[in-house]
């Protein structure tokens, strides 16, 4: 029997979950790439021998219940995949956009608990990304910053529930990190950071059961700090920025 670890991680086609699997691989795991694109996931799997594809949609139940007979105990099951829409006019507020973030951010993790974390093994580790949005309510961020918030309450319960199966339990709180999702943003996104930087330290937090994951530390730091404001000075600050 192999001691290799292994370790599943969603959302690996692209952006963080991409520079993760590439980083667990190199570091000795097998890894499990889940994502929704073959073409990508290929791509990702010839890149390194260590890397073996799961194409699956996460907000797809019946096919998440379905990976199960593919995938082995694993050491770490890191539950990254996720998307961001943007409410432009809250006063005409788009629902279905928000129905579809709040499946693919929070709904979907359900999913993948469900089929998922019975295959993690004592001593393991489980990781939700959530995102430093959730700390602060910010202009247009109705169903993510909501997807998100709810994300890092489901993670820090589960650690609570999770404690007396061995099975310790990260947030992760990423500030602004370059993927296919933040090229897409029309604003200015102060510390940028690298994926490959992202999952270095992503990967030495889970090593060293952190129960927060959050970088770059000045900017989530201003952040926390901001979030200690009493919320009607928050909110005058906030109404300012989106002027």
């Amino acid at each position: 029997m192999s001691n290799q670890p292994s370790i599943l991680i969603t959302g690996a086609s692209s952006g963080i979950g991409h520079a993760l699997a590439l980083h667990y691989a190199n570091a000795g795991y097998q890894v499990w790439a889940g994502g929704r694109s073959s073409e990508k996931l290929q791509q990702l799997c010839e890149q390194h021998p260590n890397i073996l594809p799961l194409l699956c949609d996460i907000t797809d139940f019946d096919a998440v219940k379905a990976s199960v007979s593919q995938l082995p105990a694993l050491d770490i099951l890191l539950l990254n995949a996720g998307t961001c829409e943007y409410i432009d006019d809250a006063k005409q507020f788009d629902g279905a956009l928000f129905e579809r973030v709040i499946t693919a951010n929070l709904i979907a993790i359900g999913y993948c608990l469900e089929a998922w974390l019975p295959l993690i093994k004592q001593g393991g580790n489980l990781a939700i990304t959530s995102s430093s949005a959730s700390f602060l309510p910010l202009p247009r961020a109705e169903a993510y910053g909501a997807s998100k918030a709810a994300a890092t309450y489901l993670a820090r319960t589960l650690s609570v529930d999770l404690k007396k199966d061995n099975i310790h339990v990260s947030v992760i709180h990423p500030g602004f990190v370059k993927t296919p999702l933040t090229d897409k943003n029309d604003f200015s996104m102060p510390f940028l950071t690298l994926p490959e930087k992202a999952a270095d330290i992503i990967f030495k937090g889970i090593n060293n059961n952190k129960n927060e994951i959050h970088f770059p530390r000045i900017f989530t730091w201003l952040l926390k700090a901001f979030a200690l404001l009493p919320f009607p000075v928050w909110k005058t600050l906030a109404v300012r920025i989106t002027k």
